[in-house]
């Protein structure tokens, strides 16, 4: 777009900082102003394009505007049909109900409810746990270290248990591996059952499948297993976060499939949307013994959304997107720890299907380096690669690319990310 447009977006960005809020987050690390984008790519009012690995915050399973996306958009925009209907039935919303349900684990699918809520995560989170509140009649809830849910403060944080989440290479039990997460799993099942341990009688388990702000750190299937076994035995519900692991980010449909666990209560928001917001909680019937507006919200109907996130769902699973996300996220991966053998500020790699995580460190001591990691993202933008930044010190750098991806442009973004880390190295005061 050459100088005119390079002067518009310095003017549009100029405009932001004075005007807008200064808990703006990626606007911060990502100055550009984006124009058009399909796919992977965006392209900004300057004229560069980006290969884009936030996708919404994991919210754009198919990339930017895909053909089916639009499509379906087109279809309602077209018909005529209402676009905000409160929590009225509709063609469009039965469709979507529908495809998702032929989505879910077996078990719950068949006996299944669903709750459409605000458009957000944090409002289907708010709404996860007032269900179990009010179906066991108890306060407490049990999370996780690192867990990021978007809740809010009407959660009542105050009465959340946090419990060991298991990982690896910051394990907090100093062992990592299967008996970390053995030894995890039995401190939980102690405090549970300790008559003064201090744990408020807990309505429900809210657990992530891999922890994404927490860093990508994907919990491992027996554990997952073991805790199912725990809340069944005491009758405390199990929540599956799946609004980042959801429609085939983790390389199954859903995070929990990869363990063959079936929570009592499923939580999503971001990618069933088709990129526009959508949040909805799918619960076994028994939990559901809500009053008519014990639970409500005014932008429930999103008829755009639901026909974006129908065509998504319905694509993700008739093209296997799962399983390609699996396959190439694995190439992926063996490429990134291959990276790491040659530079000791990267001190792990992990991840499952295209939820990848590389934790960057000081070379020296091993600990974490997030000044490091935001010049990586940095030279990363300057390579025409969009990053995210995540873990408790943010010194883990994230991908989240669309399951659409190609060999091609997963080598792209994989030369891109090699190069801008020893560039960041090299500028690095010694």
């Amino acid at each position: 777009m050459g100088r005119g447009g390079a002067e518009a977006a310095e003017g549009i960005l100029r405009r932001q900082a004075v005007r807008e809020s200064a808990a703006r987050t990626y606007a911060h690390s990502l100055p550009i102003v984006p124009v058009r984008a399909r796919g992977l790519t965006i392209e900004g009012a300057d004229g560069r394009r980006y290969l884009d690995c936030l996708s919404g915050a994991g919210s754009l399973a198919l990339g930017h505007n895909h053909p089916v996306v639009l499509e379906a958009v087109r279809g309602v925009l077209d018909s005529g049909a209402p676009l905000h209907v409160l929590d009225l039935a509709t063609p469009v919303k039965d469709a979507f109900t529908t495809e998702l349900f032929a989505t879910l684990p077996a078990e719950l699918s068949a006996d299944a409810r669903i709750q459409f809520c605000g458009p957000t995560a944090a409002d289907a989170v708010e709404a996860a746990l007032k269900l179990v509140r009010t179906a066991t009649g108890r306060s407490g809830l049990l999370a996780f270290t690192g867990a990021s849910h978007g809740m809010t403060a009407g959660a009542g944080e105050e009465r959340v248990t946090r419990l060991p989440y298991p990982q690896d290479f910051r394990c907090p039990f100093g062992v990592g591996g299967a008996e970390g997460a053995r030894l995890g799993a039995r401190w939980t099942e102690s405090l549970l059952d300790d008559p003064k341990g201090g744990v408020p009688a807990p309505a429900g388990m809210l657990v992530e499948p891999v922890q994404g702000e927490g860093g990508v750190l994907p919990a491992p299937d027996s554990w997952l297993r073991r805790m199912r076994e725990i809340t069944g035995a005491r009758g405390i519900p199990l929540i599956a976060d799946e609004v980042q692991t959801g429609v085939g980010r983790t390389g199954a449909f859903w995070g929990v499939d990869h363990a063959g666990v079936v929570p009592d209560v499923m939580v999503m928001s971001k990618a069933i949307g088709g990129s526009l917001p959508l949040a909805v909680i799918v619960y076994r019937s028994g939990l559901d013994v809500w009053a008519p507006g014990a639970h409500a919200g005014t932008f429930r109907g999103n008829q755009l959304a639901m026909a974006a996130g129908t065509a998504t769902l319905a694509f993700v699973r008739q093209h296997r997107l799962a399983e390609h996300a699996g396959t190439l996220g694995a190439r992926m991966l063996t490429a990134l720890r291959g990276l790491a053998t040659d530079h000791p500020c990267v001190g792990d790699v992990r991840g499952r299907g295209l939820m990848i995580g590389v934790e960057l460190v000081d070379p020296d001591t091993g600990a974490a380096a997030p000044d490091f990691a935001a010049a990586v993202r940095q030279e990363c933008l300057r390579r025409g690669l969009i990053v995210d930044l995540g873990g408790r010190h943010s010194n883990v750098v994230r991908l989240l690319p669309p399951l659409t991806l190609t060999d091609e442009q997963a080598d792209a973004i994989l030369d891109r990310l090699a190069d801008a880390i020893p560039a960041a190295a090299a500028r690095r005061p010694h």
